[in-house]
């Protein structure tokens, strides 16, 4: 593939190694969550061990482990950007049988989403986290509406909300899941887009799409009696 970024010996060592570390640590811890899944009337989740057919998929950056690990079975596709960080998360997830197209909503735009058009034509599901790689949080990008655009595919959402974890001081709140926790997949309701959407109309699915997501991560919280002070973030972010 042309434009392939080059990395520095130490960069080269690190994906050779970090990697097959992070592998074995969360497929050791992994064995000790306990998964448990909920959704609204009407929205038929897909389940852990079940494959998905030719649909589009968001959640937001910070559930990314806990995703790695339930819907691992999918073999779906993600959109993942083409920096160093990228390419170690691309082998991370490769190693839980995804699959990985280079671009991001700044960079590479245009042939990330044309590779993720070819995933949902042959009939396989295409993932974005929806608020990355850069944020800002709880605030989805147009990619996923770009796509769904292209290829007619409906958009599902859903959150991964640990009962007990360790959150990252970074952009996005990195969730890290403790042993032997619970974890909610919860669900939201369906994105569509008619074939004959307009360009102006993008802005306001986005929007759709964003309240989606949202709906299933604070109803992530309300099943562990989580106190909503991240709304503020959601504010914030849209003002």
């Amino acid at each position: 593939m042309t434009g392939e970024p080059k990395f520095s010996f130490s960069q080269r060592l690190i994906l050779a190694v970090v990697p097959r570390l992070v592998w074995a640590l969360l497929w050791i811890v992994s064995r000790t969550w306990r998964f448990e899944v909920i959704a609204p009337d009407g929205v038929i989740p897909v389940i852990f061990g079940e494959k998905a057919g030719p649909e589009i998929y968001c959640f937001w950056h910070q559930c990314v482990l806990p995703c790695t690990v339930y819907f691992r079975r999918t073999h779906a596709t993600i959109l993942i950007s083409r920096s160093f960080d990228g390419e170690l998360i691309t082998r991370i997830l490769e190693m839980f049988g995804f699959h990985a197209t280079r671009g991001s909503s700044s960079r590479g735009a245009r042939e990330g989403l044309l590779g993720l058009k070819q995933v949902i034509e042959s009939g396989a599901p295409a993932i974005f986290t929806a608020d990355g790689p850069r944020g800002p949080i709880y605030r989805t990008k147009m990619g996923p509406i770009k796509l769904a655009q292209m290829t007619g595919a409906p958009i599902g959402c859903f959150h991964l909300e640990p009962e007990h974890a360790w959150t990252m001081r970074s952009w996005d709140r990195f969730l890290v899941p403790r042993p032997f926790t619970r974890i909610v997949v919860s669900w939201g309701p369906w994105t569509r887009l008619p074939s004959n959407l307009s360009p102006e109309e993008f802005e306001p699915k986005r929007e759709e799409l964003n309240a989606a997501i949202e709906y299933a991560r604070l109803r992530a919280l309300d099943h562990f009696k989580k106190a909503h002070f991240k709304k503020a973030h959601v504010k914030k972010a849209s003002e």
